[in-house]
């Protein structure tokens, strides 16, 4: 289960509202107890992929390495990963699945028209994405 406050969710939206037609794409920072994920923060990351932005994110691990080094010095833990679907459904893609690690709450949002969409969370489980229960 993933729980994020109604701002966090906001503050993705707008992310994916301001990329739109392209994919946005950034972290969630929190923590994990038990199977519980509680993201307390969001952060946005680089989007390296500019040939296909409309419909592919590669999220600058120099943004990550750079977000996961000042939150573990917090005592938090990257714990997702989001990102946005520009008029798509907000469901995991194969090229979603082929880049993910287990392990992580993976945050799509569909961003149609753009106006933000539907907001789901996915769990990867012995390779296959899962439907992850959110409370915003």
């Amino acid at each position: 289960m993933l729980t994020l406050t109604s701002a966090i969710k906001a503050y993705i939206e707008d992310h994916a509202v301001s990329a739109y037609p392209h994919e946005c794409c950034g972290v969630l920072i929190g923590r994990l107890e038990g199977t519980v994920r509680t993201a307390l923060e969001a952060a946005r990351t680089g989007n390296l992929n500019t040939e296909r932005a409309h419909d592919r994110f590669t999220l600058d691990p120099k943004d990550y390495m750079r977000i996961d080094l000042e939150a573990r010095k917090r005592g938090l833990d990257i714990i997702g990963i989001y990102h946005s679907h520009p008029d798509h459904p907000a469901q995991p893609s194969a090229t979603d699945l082929a880049a993910a690690w287990e392990g992580y709450s993976y945050v799509i949002v569909a961003v149609n028209k753009g106006k933000p969409g539907d907001f789901h969370s996915f769990e990867l489980v012995n390779g296959e994405f899962h439907p992850e229960e959110l409370r915003c």
